[in-house]
């Protein structure tokens, strides 16, 4: 397959500048804020939300400023978790897979997995591989990559990743890949951004990347770029900030990026903030969430953006933390593309 050039799609020469100072003020405030709407209709997937908020944090190397809160956050994750070992998203909801991951990532991002029981983690997730090698998000037997991915980053941030079968998980992990070397929810499923993301960090933690075609592959996912700049999730949609992580992670771990306008998704993704209140949105002129946040940081941290944090404070395209947390675990962060060198982002003046 020939290589494409990168797309120049750039809508705009000018964008705000990336406001720091406001989007962690939006994130502490976020706790604070109980009587507001947004935190009742959240209540139930608040563990992923608090993870939104600390890995957001972490990249821009400020999770310090949560430090007055630390000890309240932990003894709220451990309330989170049941006797089967599993965490739900509040306490009182039902434990799940997802939300299992999102507490333990913020429990490695606060150093405090000496706080749980490991093992009893383990054996969780264990339970939850069906006999095609699939994982199920909790006892009612839903299963998706999303999941897979979810097991095994979670099983590997343990040490716990040989308590399952990864041999039987990557065969069904790759029964889901189609036609355009992309990845849908199960096998035979339409290819979705989000997904193709679980799937080739899947693969990576599995040490099975050669399942891959990366250049297959990287045209479907360089052609998520629309002319906004940003990416979508599928053909035909609009752009997204989210997608700046799920597409963006997984050309970064191709080592595709260059194939994409970086120039022009950060200027989307700038464009997505709230100069005033701070947070991002989906898209511009939206009102940001924790979400979005999140994921336009991350994708930011990916670019090598000149105010996003650099080095160990970087995010893993793979694990979803930042390199400084995974080494503390003991974790080779995954080999990332230099965009620096791939397709210049500077800061905006």
């Amino acid at each position: 397959m020939d290589v494409p050039d990168a797309t120049s799609t750039t809508p705009s020469s000018t964008h705000p500048p990336f406001v720091s100072e406001k989007h962690k003020a939006y994130i502490v405030a976020l706790s604070q804020k109980k009587e507001s709407f947004e935190y009742w209709v959240t209540e139930h997937l608040r563990m992923s939300a608090m993870y939104w908020g600390l890995c957001s944090l972490d990249i821009m190397n400020s999770l310090h400023l949560l430090d007055p809160f630390k000890e309240g956050i932990i003894q709220w994750i451990l309330k989170c978790q049941h006797p089967n070992g599993s965490f739900g998203g509040n306490m009182n909801h039902d434990g799940h897979l997802l939300y299992t991951l999102s507490a333990v990532q913020i429990l490695a991002m606060l150093d405090a997995m000496d706080r749980v029981d490991k093992k009893q983690i383990i054996q969780y997730i264990v339970g939850l591989q069906q006999p095609d090698g699939s994982f199920a998000g909790d006892e009612w037997g839903e299963v998706d990559t999303r999941l897979s991915y979810c097991a095994l980053n979670c099983l590997s941030l343990l040490g716990g990743l040989g308590a399952v079968d990864v041999a039987k998980a990557v065969e069904w992990v790759v029964a889901s890949k189609n036609f355009d070397g992309a990845f849908g929810c199960v096998p035979g499923a339409e290819s979705h951004g989000g997904q193709t993301f679980c799937c080739v960090a899947f693969l990576a933690i599995a040490n099975s990347l050669s399942y891959v075609d990366a250049d297959l592959l990287g045209w479907w996912l360089c052609e998520r770029q629309v002319e906004t700049g940003g990416l979508n999730g599928r053909p035909e949609k609009l752009a997204d900030v989210c997608y700046s992580w799920w597409d963006l992670s997984a050309l970064s771990v191709l080592k595709r990026m260059h194939w994409i306008d970086a120039k022009a998704l950060e200027g989307f993704i700038l464009d997505c903030q709230d100069p005033e209140k701070g947070g991002i949105a989906d898209r511009p002129g939206d009102v940001a969430d924790v979400f979005h946040t999140y994921f336009g940081i991350g994708g930011l941290s990916l670019l090598g953006h000149a105010e996003v944090g650099t080095g160990d404070e970087t995010i893993d395209p793979v694990y979803a933390l930042t390199r400084r947390t995974l080494k503390r675990l003991g974790i080779t962060p995954f080999h990332t593309e230099v965009t620096s060198e791939l397709n210049p982002v500077t800061t905006a003046s």
